[in-house]
This record gives C-alpha cells, structure tokens and sequence, in this order.
C-alpha cells in the first residue's frame, strides 16, 4: 500500500516500514561512527527498547559494543493490509540489522509492567544468555495495571496547586498562542501518576532479575529522566510528571541496595529535551524544543536520541576511569549542554519575542516538525513515499 502520514494532534496516525528502517540504518551508522566502547555492556536488556531512547539505548549496545539485545516493548504488530506501528518497524529493521551483524537480537511484545512479560523475559535470559550486564528501563505508557493488585492507573499532565498559563505552538500550523492547564483537583491524580510512571515497576524487574539470577557481577542499570529549564516546571518537574520523575530517582537509592552483593550500581539518567512521542504531547514543550534546536545547532551542540545516548554510553556509563560523574544529588546529566547558561539565556531571549509571525524566523519549528514525522517514518529523503510499501512487516524473532 501507500503509506502517507495521518496526524491527530500530537498523535501520527500511520507509519511507514521502509522510512522506519532507513531511521535505524541512520543510527546505527552514526554509533558505528563514532567507534567501538571498548569498556562497554555485552549482554544488554532494553525495557522500553522500541522507540525513542529505548531504541536508541539498543542501537547504541548492539553496534556500540557488539552486545547482544533483549527488547520489551508493547507495539502492534503489522499485519496484511495493517499497518504496525512506528515502533514495531523500528524492532522489526533493528533485528534485522543486527542479525545481519552477526549479532544476537530477540524481542518480546507485551505489557511490561505484568509479572507475565517479567517472566518471559527471565525465561528467555536464562535459556540464551544465561545473565544480562546492562538493564535499561525507558518506559514510558499513560497508563498502568498494577501486577500485584490488578488496579489500573492513569497519568495526568497537570500542574500542582495552582494553574499554569504560558505560551505553546501547535507545530503542525505553527500558530502560537497562550495556553491554560488547570491544576490536579486532588492528591489521586498524583499518586495515580506516580503509579504509572515512578520507579516502582523499576524496582519490581530488577528484584525479578536478581532473584532469579539473571543479573551478572557489576550489572549497571539506568532509566532515564528529565528537568528541563524554569519555563517548563509548572507543568513538568514541578507538577504530576516532576513527582513520578522524583520518585524514579529515589528509587536509585533502593535499587543500589539490592544490588550490593553483586557489585552492582544503579543510576538515573537526565537526559535532554528531544522531539519523541511523550514530548509532543506536553503543553508548551515543542515551542520550547523549537527554540532550544535553533540556539543548539547554531552552537554546534545539537544532539538528537542516538547522539545523547552514544554520549551517555560512551562518556559516562562506560569511561575508561570507570568513574561515572555524577550532579550533587546523585544523578548523570546529559542534560549539560541544552542546560549550559548560555544556551538558556538566549533560549529565554527568544521566548518573550516568539509569536505566530515571527516563528519561523526566530525558532527552528521545521526541524522539530521533520524529527516528529522520522519518528513515524516519514520526510526520510531515501524513500520514495509514492511507492507501494510492504506494510505486514514481521519481527524475526516474534512468531506471527
């Protein structure tokens, strides 16, 4: 079928296979660039492994250090006449990249906050890799069923106590205008979100993992955060995202107990705002983003997923040291260069003049609309979208 892009919202309707794997080609050309990780993880598991930077957390290990991958995530899978979704493509041409690598990739689709996927994961583990060096959580779902209770919880996008006015772009039109979010009506909506997207599911894979004795000697862990600049906090780190975001990074502290005994050691990764599915859907964060990729790529600092992560790897988890640096309260921030002063102080600059008639000048809005449609394997100038394209596209290692 032809495949074109259909959008509501923040949401892309569709998704195109051939666009998908020219987007993981791209990546993984990027991380083989920048040479081996000498020191890096050889048996990695990925939780959250099909999009974003899970995706790019797997490229990076695969063909950053020759690792083998195990991926969990919850995609729907391609079909005849069916289009998957982005990330079923994006699984679907990383395994096949890195099969034809000479590289170990299997995937398992399905809720991973169930005890169901937990197990299957270990069960797999045990049978092909006997224990896994690197476990990378990058969840990131609106919504949760409690493995242990059965009870079901939602996320809210909300501020705290009070509520939040400030400018936002719909990026399909590039129209500015001012935007009113109401604040949580109670402490449920928080603790509901903290549910979700907390680090208590963390902590349930990781106590599985140790207890069935899939995690070796040294094991590192990492799941992956965000703060961002003062405009953004009543929305995001000070409102109902910031407390499950808060707890995430609590539960580091936990986590490197449980993992004394095998040397092990856990860490929170602050990571730089990006264009990904989550972003798009927080007022006011694309005109932000919009702004931040004009000042960065006019510094020469821009960096998308693959690069953050490859940084990450590269230059924090993964030194020559072994040290791993880390901000005053315990956490890695590759984060630092959106952060750095300067970058903040133009970027603040630019939003008090930002308007519907300046925007095009003044931000990088197409560069933010060309990094959503790549996320959806569109405006890739490799394809050509008026071809026929296979849509019932197949995971090797998932049985259809």
């Amino acid at each position: 079928m032809i495949i074109q892009p259909r959008t509501r919202g923040f949401i892309c309707l569709t998704a195109h296979p051939d666009g998908a794997h020219q987007s993981i080609k791209n990546q993984i050309e990027y991380v083989k660039s920048k040479g081996e990780i000498k020191n890096g993880p050889k048996k990695v598991l990925v939780i959250g492994a099909s999009t974003g930077f899970g995706i790019a957390s797997r490229i990076t290990a695969a063909f950053g250090s020759g690792a083998a991958t195990v991926g969990v995530f919850f995609e729907k899978p391609a079909s005849e006449g069916k289009m998957g979704t982005a990330g079923w493509y994006n699984s679907a041409a990383f395994e096949k990249e890195a099969h034809e690598a000479g590289l170990y990739a299997k995937s398992i689709n399905g809720d991973a906050f169930s005890d169901e996927v937990k197990k299957e994961t270990i069960e797999l583990i045990k049978k092909d890799l006997g224990q896994v060096d690197l476990v990378v959580y990058s969840l990131a779902s609106p919504r949760r069923t409690h493995p242990k209770t059965g009870v079901a919880y939602a996320s809210v996008l909300k501020p705290i106590g009070q509520p939040f006015t400030n400018k936002t772009v719909d990026f399909h039109t590039g129209v500015v205008s001012d935007i009113t979010i109401n604040p949580v009506e109670n402490d449920e909506d928080i603790s509901n979100t903290i549910a979700v997207m907390g680090g208590e599911d963390w902590k349930f894979w990781i106590e599985d993992l140790k207890a069935a004795g899939v995690l070796a000697e040294g094991v590192q862990t990492v799941a992956y955060s965000y703060i961002g600049p003062e405009l953004t906090f009543p929305i995001y780190r000070n409102g109902t995202i910031g407390q499950a975001k808060n707890d995430l990074e609590a539960t580091v502290t936990v986590l490197n107990d449980l993992l004394k005994d095998l040397n092990g050691k856990s860490y929170v990764s602050v990571n730089k705002a990006l264009v990904t599915q989550s972003s798009s859907a927080i007022p006011v964060v694309p005109l932000y983003i919009s702004l931040l990729y004009k000042v960065m790529k006019a510094k020469g600092t821009h960096e998308g997923t693959i690069e953050q992560i490859q940084r990450l790897f590269a230059d924090r988890l993964y030194t020559e040291s072994g040290n791993v640096e880390l901000d005053s309260a315990g956490r890695i921030r590759i984060d630092d260069w959106e952060m750095a002063d300067d970058v903040q102080a133009e970027v603040a600059k630019l939003w008090e003049q930002t308007s519907t008639e300046n925007l095009s000048e003044i931000s990088d809005i197409e560069g933010y609309r060309k990094e959503f449609f790549n996320l959806f394997g569109f405006q890739f100038d490799e394809i050509d979208y008026e071809k026929d394209a296979n849509e019932n596209v197949q995971v090797p290692s998932i049985e259809a």
